[in-house]
């Protein structure tokens, strides 16, 4: 089978054409083929394939665990630029199925004619307790929390899958106890992604526990997460860019003040490709 290895600012995937091969959505080869030892090594597999309910192309997502998630924002960057650098897709703006729904995306490209960069359009997040989900009738914003005897304040929002978001500095140490601890947590029914924020100069600096992969270098949803608790909390206003500082580098997220949709610009960078067999 025929692979291809991209990154989101090091969010990396194996990515699968499953247009014009026949392919098995298989999560224990999934597994397998994210092993970094025994494997290709990535934190999930990207699969693409025939656009669903008028969409140009549809992504499906499997984390290195096997567990599929509804949507990957560095993930859908990264299938953005294969469809549109293979041919796939013959324009610059199409939409992409995903498991949050169809995602409006658009391509800059550089001299060389192959997409440099990705703006998506994230939808609207979603803040109601039971429909993120959490176990909370509600909003959940700036509200304290206690896990691992560490006491903190956070904020829940969905954009499209789960996260809760602190701003509150409670040190490495705590932090990385945390991470683990919480997407687990008996209050959050399907996991949750966690991030750990904190503000500097309007600027947004981030680090993510991703629900199936762990410690990642980027999150997109995280990062537009983050940035809409930032706005509930009062840290950034809606309607102008704040950019979002991760281990793997810089997103931009753009919310409309209405809270309407939520719009993410990032880069996507093709590492490798080649033959792995298929057992």
């Amino acid at each position: 089978m025929r692979f291809w290895k991209y990154h989101g600012l090091g969010n990396d995937f194996v990515v699968v054409n499953g247009v014009s091969e026949d392919v098995e959505i298989d999560p224990a080869w999934c597994r397998r083929i994210c092993d970094r030892h025994f494997g290709i090594g990535a934190d999930g597999v990207l699969y693409v394939l025939d656009g669903e309910n008028g969409c140009d192309a549809t992504m499906r997502v499997i984390n290195s665990d096997g567990s599929e998630p509804e949507m990957c924002g560095n993930g859908i960057r990264c299938v953005a630029k294969f469809a549109r650098d293979t041919g796939l897709v013959r324009k610059d703006i199409f939409k992409v199925w995903t498991g949050a729904g169809a995602k409006s995306v658009s391509v800059s490209r550089g001299s060389d004619g192959n997409v440099k960069t990705a703006t998506v359009n994230m939808g609207t997040p979603v803040l109601e307790g039971r429909e993120i989900p959490i176990d909370h009738d509600g909003k959940f914003v700036d509200q304290p929390f206690e896990c691992e005897g560490v006491k903190f304040t956070a904020t829940a929002v969905s954009m499209g899958n789960p996260h809760f978001i602190t701003f509150d500095g409670i040190g490495e140490e705590s932090i990385r106890k945390l991470g683990p601890a919480l997407e687990r947590h008996p209050f959050f029914p399907n996991r949750t992604n966690v991030e750990f924020a904190s503000m500097k100069d309007g600027k947004i600096y981030l680090d993510v526990y991703e629900r199936g992969a762990g410690w990642t270098l980027a999150c997109g949803t995280g990062a537009c997460a983050a940035a809409v608790a930032a706005v509930l909390n009062g840290y950034v206003s809606g309607g102008a860019p704040v950019e979002v500082r991760l281990p793997g580098g810089w997103l931009t997220v753009k919310i409309e003040r209405d809270l309407e949709c939520v719009y993410m610009e990032g880069p996507a960078a093709l590492v490798a490709y080649g033959e792995i067999f298929v057992e």
